[in-house]
Parts: structure tokens; sequence; C-alpha cells
């Protein structure tokens, strides 16, 4: 969540470090529009999630996600 050149993980609070507008740390952004036949049909939800919100949340999964360790680092 922005708020005045600032982000804050939408899950937990915490505010995430920033230095000239630069994210010290990473973090899952969601920015998802539904579609027809959805509950949400047009509605557009964005979201920030610190690391560890990202995996709490992940652990709550019936289905793993998938996770792979890249072979180099762009």
């Amino acid at each position: 969540m922005k708020k005045e050149n600032r982000l804050f993980c939408n899950m937990c609070g915490k505010e995430i470090p920033m230095e000239n507008d630069m994210l010290l740390e990473d973090v899952l952004s969601v920015r998802k529009q539904w579609g027809y036949f959805s509950e949400q049909d047009g509605m557009m939800v964005e979201f920030d999630l610190c690391e560890e919100c990202c995996e709490k949340l992940m652990k709550q999964f019936r289905i793993p996600p998938t996770v792979t360790e890249p072979t180099e680092l762009l």
C-alpha cells in the first residue's frame, strides 16, 4: 500500500524501507483486475506483501507454489 512516497505491507502494516524512492527490501506486489464471471467483475485489487508475510501466506497454501532457483541473477 503506497502512501505519500511510502510503502507498507498490507498484511502486517510494516513500512518497507526506501531511500530516494528505491526499495531497500523486496516486496511482492500484486495487481489484479477481476474479469467476467467473478464476484468482483471489473474491480481492481492491488496490495503489497513484505517477504515475511509472503512466506506466511505461502505456508497456508494447500498446493505449495513452484519454487525454482535461478542459474544467474539479473
